[in-house]
């Protein structure tokens, strides 16, 4: 079997790629360098001329390969390589017509606890967005900001006790909200410096959340571990990391407690699974990053099941309905394989709102149009992205 062609499709505000074979088996990834998509498109045809005639099961080897070879690496050129790495192992699922989790050594739960995100400008909506994820019989929110999902062009100004002091009160709102049914993951987005994430920190302990996301810029691990060391709240980072060496330097500095690997950046389902074993070493809970398309969910999935250290799915919104995304040249389509949508196969009932680690499947075909509808899915095969 060898590798026919590479192919980048830019689909509504995603970026895919599909690895073609001469045996007709196809597989599909996705990049996750959002903001240079073009670059990343531009780096995927690159890579495509060295796997040209290559064996597509050498997973490990055209990684390693396609990390080493150019003197130049950052965002788009590890979104590039993260979305061949996740087509490779959705050619080596169908190949050997198993989930892409049992390649990685099978699985170790048979279902993933997943967290839904709460978006909103007002206070008042990010209180209901927590409760009606409790209503709807989700544990865990997050996506969730003390402050507000303004524009970036509103100009933000309070003095520094007013955004304290009101930054712990919506946490304590959100806490009211959740009740102790439902997990609270702070998400902070970098916008405060140190000595400020501190300060927050330890005014919201008492209302014990899930984790302290991303409380400053990840340019200076050492500002991480500062905070870190100050509170006692969990830190959760790594989602802009695009390489495992960066992961080791965090947890070297005892900077987190739960690695936030992006399966779509970070070297793919390869990258995500070595940046697992670094922080099962030290007894951190790994909770994938995934604000992307049904194909990263389905990655992410993989690791997911089989990692032992995993923790939390993080399930971007609108995921739990299926839905179709079109764009010139093609057509994506996912669906839950339960009859109840966002239910978990396994249970009648979902006490935590889990999602099938098998049960996603994507497709796309440049072939086609919008009135074409895939196949069925063999039940046992992978064959999510």
């Amino acid at each position: 079997m060898q590798i026919t062609k590479v192919e980048p499709l830019f689909l509504d505000q995603y970026l895919l790629v599909q690895v073609h074979t001469d045996n007709g088996l196809v597989g599909l990834g996705e990049s996750g360098s959002w903001g240079f998509l073009e670059a990343s498109a531009a780096a995927i045809e690159k890579m495509g001329r060295y796997l040209i005639g290559e064996d597509p099961l050498r997973i490990e080897h055209h990684w390693q390969y396609m990390y080493r070879w150019s003197h130049f690496r950052g965002a788009a050129v590890m979104g590039a390589l993260s979305a061949i790495d996740i087509a490779l192992w959705d050619i080596a699922g169908k190949y050997f017509e198993v989930p892409v989790y049992q390649l990685l050594g099978g699985h170790v739960r048979d279902r993933c606890r997943v967290y839904y995100h709460v978006l909103g400008d007002t206070r008042e909506a990010l209180v209901q967005g927590v409760a009606n994820a409790r209503k709807e019989g989700y544990t865990a929110v997050g996506h969730l900001s003390p402050f507000l999902d303004e524009e970036r062009d509103v100009i933000y100004f309070k003095t520094h006790v007013d955004k304290i002091e009101d930054a712990t009160e919506a946490v304590r709102l959100y806490r009211e909200a959740a009740g102790n049914e439902v997990d609270l993951c702070v998400e902070i987005h970098r916008r405060m410096t140190p000595t400020e994430a501190v300060q927050l920190g330890r005014a919201i302990e008492k209302y014990t959340p899930y984790f302290f996301e991303d409380p400053v810029t990840p340019d200076n691990l050492d500002e991480m571990a500062y905070v870190a060391s100050k509170i006692n709240i969990p830190i959760a980072t790594g989602e802009r990391f695009s390489s495992i060496w960066e992961f080791d330097m965090c947890l070297r500095r005892d900077a987190v407690q739960y690695v936030r690997p992006d399966v779509c950046m970070v070297g793919g389902i390869t990258g995500s699974k070595k940046v697992a074993a670094l922080a099962e070493a030290r007894h951190v809970g790994v909770v994938p990053h995934n604000p992307l398309s049904p194909v990263s969910t389905a990655a992410c999935l993989q690791v997911a099941a089989a990692v032992p250290n995993f923790a939390l799915q993080e399930l971007p919104l609108g995921e739990t309905v299926p839905r179709t995304m079109q764009a010139p040249g093609a057509y994506l389509e996912h669906s839950c394989r339960s009859p109840k949508s966002n239910r978990c196969s396994w249970t009648n009932t979902c006490w935590c709102r889990c999602i099938p680690t098998t049960g996603w499947w994507a497709w796309a075909s440049p072939a086609h149009g919008a009135s074409w509808k895939p196949p069925p899915p063999p039940s046992r095969r992978w064959v999510a992205i």
